[in-house]
Parts: C-alpha cells; sequence; structure tokens
C-alpha cells in the first residue's frame, strides 16, 4: 500500500499543484458510478476510476476536477484500454456525449481546470446544441466529448467508434471531440473510427488550443463545410492554434478533405505531422491568415520548409514509425521541438521515438510523446452485439486490392479470436487480429503495399470456428 501511494504521488506530476491536497474520490471504491462521484465532488477533486465499463454519460456540471483512470498512476496502457465509459444507453438522447464538460458562460473558456486522462470512451451519440453563434440552428455534436466555454486538458484516451449521425439535426461536427468556445490541451490520444459530418475525429468552433500526438486515423462521414478529421473554424479570442507531431492517417470524407480543414482561422502552426492515406484530400484551406505548415510528411506534396512527400513505412498494423522511416529525424530542427533523450544511450532518443533525438514525425516524435499504444488500431467493432447469431467470415473488400482492403467478420460470443493472412505457399504474413473480443461485427484492414501481387489467404480461428477467404492483391 505504502508503494501505491507514493506512485500516486508521483503520478500527480500530471496536474497542476493546486490539486495536490485535493480529496481523492474512488470508483467504485466509494461511488458506484463515475456521475454519483462528480455529483458528491468539489473544484480540484480527482475521480479516480477502477479497470471496467461503465455505461454512463458523464457530466462535469462546470466542476474544476480530474477524472482519471489508473493509467495516471502505473503509466500502463492496458489502464486505458479496460477502463470503459460506453455513452451508448443515455437516459436522454439529447444528452448522448459519454462526456459532457460545458460552463455556464464564455466568460469561463480561459479555465483549465478540468481534465480528462486515460479512458476508453466509445457508444457516445453527441449532444444536441443550439448554436450560439446562430440561434435556433440546433446540430448534433461532439460524440465522445463535448466541450463548450472551457479549456480542459485531453489526454492519453482512447475515443472510439462515436457517430453524432442524426437526420433531423445533420451537419454537426465533432466526431470523436468537439470544442467551441475554449483552448484545450488534447494531446496523446487515439481518435479512431468516429463519425461526423464534418470534424469527423475533432471539430474546433471558435475554439483554439493546442492539438498534440495524437493518432487520428479512420474517422468518417465528412458531408458538409469542408469537413476534414480535424476541422477549425475561427480562433478564440484570437489565440493560437498548434496542430503538431499527429499521425493523420486515412480518414474518409464524402465531401471536401479527409485531413485537415483550415476555415477562417489565424496564427495556425501545422508541424511535425503526418498527413497520409486521407480522401479525398489531406488538406482543405481557405481564409486563413498567418498559416504555416512546416516538417510534415503529406501525400501528394505540400510546399513549405522540410516537407515531404515519401510514404512513412508505418510497422504494420501499428502506427509507429519503421527504423527505416522518412519520417525519422526529420521534423522540426529546434532544440524545443527534440523527442525525449534515452539516458542510457546519450544523443539518442527514447523509445517509441527512434533515431536521434531530431524530432520524428508523428505521434511517437517530439517532447511530448508518449507510449500510449496501438493495439485497438486493427480492429473496429461495427454491429450491435444482440443481432449476432452465427460466426461469419465474409469476403474482403475490394477484391482484387490495391493495396489496401477491409475484412469483415462477426462473432456470437465472447472469446478469444485469430485473424491472419497467410501466402499461397502457407507462410504466414500478417496477424490483424489477436485478442479476447466480445459478440460483434468487427472490421480490420489489411495494407499489402509491401507485398508482391498475388494470391493470399485470410483465416479467421475462433475456438469454435474457422473460415478462410482468398483475396488477391493486384497491382
Amino acid at each position: 500500500m505504502k508503494k501505491l501511494i507514493i506512485l500516486f504521488i508521483l503520478s500527480l506530476t500530471l496536474i497542476p499543484n493546486l490539486y495536490l491536497q485535493a480529496t481523492i474520490r474512488n470508483v467504485p471504491g466509494s461511488y458506484s458510478t463515475i456521475q454519483s462521484a462528480i455529483n458528491a465532488a468539489n473544484n480540484g477533486d480527482t475521480i479516480l476510476v477502477d479497470p471496467g465499463v461503465y455505461f454512463e454519460n458523464v457530466n462535469f456540471r462546470g466542476k474544476g476536477i480530474i477524472l482519471a483512470s489508473k493509467y495516471i498512476i502505473y503509466h500502463d496502457t492496458s489502464y486505458i484500454s479496460n477502463t470503459v465509459i460506453n455513452g451508448s444507453t443515455p437516459a436522454y438522447n439529447d444528452s448522448a456525449s459519454c462526456i459532457i464538460m460545458t460552463k455556464p458562460n464564455i466568460s469561463y473558456a480561459s479555465d483549465s481546470s478540468a481534465a480528462v486522462l486515460g479512458f476508453t470512451l466509445t457508444g457516445g451519440r453527441g449532444l444536441l446544441w443550439n448554436d450560439t453563434y446562430f440561434p435556433g440552428y440546433f446540430y448534433r455534436e461532439g460524440g465522445g466529448i463535448f466541450i463548450q466555454y472551457w479549456s480542459p486538458r485531453i489526454k492519453y484516451n482512447r475515443i472510439l467508434s462515436n457517430s453524432i449521425k442524426d437526420s433531423i439535426h445533420p451537419d454537426g461536427g465533432g466526431g470523436g471531440i468537439r470544442c467551441c468556445d475554449g483552448n484545450p490541451v488534447i494531446e496523446n490520444n487515439v481518435i479512431q473510427y468516429n463519425f461526423g459530418y464534418c470534424g469527423m475525429g475533432i471539430s474546433f468552433y471558435h475554439a483554439s488550443g493546442i492539438i498534440r500526438n495524437n493518432i487520428i486515423a479512420g474517422n468518417y462521414g465528412g458531408t458538409v463545410w469542408g469537413s476534414g478529421a480535424i476541422y477549425t473554424y475561427m480562433n478564440y479570442q484570437s489565440k493560437p492554434i498548434l496542430i503538431e507531431n499527429n499521425s493523420i492517417i486515412n480518414n474518409p470524407a464524402t465531401s471536401g478533405c479527409g485531413g485537415l480543414r483550415l476555415y477562417n482561422v489565424n496564427n495556425t502552426t501545422v508541424k511535425n505531422n503526418i498527413v497520409w492515406g486521407n480522401l479525398p484530400a489531406q488538406f482543405s484551406i481557405s481564409n486563413c491568415n498567418n498559416l504555416s505548415i512546416i516538417y510534415c510528411d503529406v501525400q501528394g506534396g505540400y510546399s513549405g520548409t522540410g516537407n515531404i512527400n515519401l510514404n512513412p513505412q508505418f510497422v504494420t498494423n501499428t502506427y509507429y514509425l519503421s527504423p527505416a522511416s522518412p519520417c525519422v529525424d526529420a521534423g522540426d530542427t529546434s532544440v524545443s521541438c527534440r523527442d525525449p533523450e534515452n539516458p542510457s544511450n546519450p544523443g539518442y532518443a527514447l523509445w517509441p521515438a527512434l533515431g536521434t533525438v531530431r524530432n520524428d514525425m508523428g505521434a511517437f516524435g517530439g517532447p511530448h510523446c508518449s507510449l500510449i499504444g496501438t493495439t485497438v488500431i486493427g480492429v473496429k467493432n461495427i454491429g450491435r452485439n444482440s443481432i449476432i447469431k452465427e460466426y461469419s467470415l465474409f469476403q474482403n473488400y475490394p477484391n482484387p486490392f490495391n493495396p489496401v482492403t477491409r475484412i469483415h467478420f462477426s462473432i456470437p460470443k465472447q472469446g478469444r479470436a485469430t485473424l491472419k493472412i497467410y501466402d499461397i505457399l502457407g507462410r504466414k504474413i500478417a496477424t490483424l487480429v489477436n485478442e479476447k473480443l466480445n459478440p460483434g461485427e468487427y472490421e480490420v484492414d489489411f495494407n499489402g503495399e509491401n507485398l508482391p501481387s498475388g494470391i493470399y489467404f485470410c483465416r479467421l480461428e475462433t475456438t469454435d470456428y474457422t473460415g478462410v477467404k482468398r483475396m488477391a492483391l493486384v497491382k
């Protein structure tokens, strides 16, 4: 117990000093739900949550508190994946974000007292919001987190498979995170598979702040406002926007762009990012002043200091860079942008950064990089568990493919599943899934970019089922 107390005190370096004397409220040890702990909390308190799945739509109720999993004690990413706020069962359909963080009015917008640290947020469907700049226009926004008149810190989270689809109130932003009138720090998160009409991953509306060291991948939708996995429109009080060391990968939009939509913003710096595989374009930029896009790996190229157009070469089925990646040691040369130094090997970076201490482009480079993990990158739960009656491995699509194809399968009961790729000689090429899965429908992408044309086989195996599909890679 003494060791745990020491570890927790050390972990509070993640939190401002003013909270060192705060009350720690444990869930479920002292409170059965996260919301009941928040209701009892005072400004400055910490809500510390044990692993588990919490079917809640958490409302901070304007309180300057820290909501954290035990990741902040142990720095073990398994606490992130195993401490889940599932927003899929809201008491009120119009308040269906996983987390709601609002203050009464714009006078509170600079308040940075609140934080969300170390959770998986999933199943959120957004909050119905009356646009304060165009009263009478209602939008559903912020599937994972809805922020208004506040500047919280959102760190070390996995914000996955949230959706703001609403046929009655379409065109909203922020499938993963939405912020209006604030200046948040969004850092070291995996923001993936969220649906938004714009800002499929993150939407800044009259907002500024820092978006740094995040994996923003596979978010989709993007039918309006120029779209973008990250969408920005207007600044908060002329404060700058920094988009730095993110991996913005494979976000498909119906229109506009799938990468960064920068619209009517000033004093914006985009640097040390990997912007790759987004459809139909990497950038959509209009009416911006004092915009700098530098030291980025942009598919198709982009003019600017240090920008490159080279395949980032991720390690298979993750967003870690391979040692041979052109993004290693290719970021901003400034001392302030350096990767953390390995104390056992001076002059060289501390993993997950690679190479020397010069900045690596992407989420795993720069002084704020962290081992946030990418084990959730490969597989996406897309189905409603209750309707799955049998095991199925469906034909991949497209097929033939070049170089990426999507594999869809379903399992009716909880258990370990493996999904592996073999070549025509029976040699294993890749393991896409090897984990315990809940009942549901799943999708996983397979990238054959480094493989020769030919026939490959996808094999799904569980305790009760084996299925095989033939795939053709044609280059």
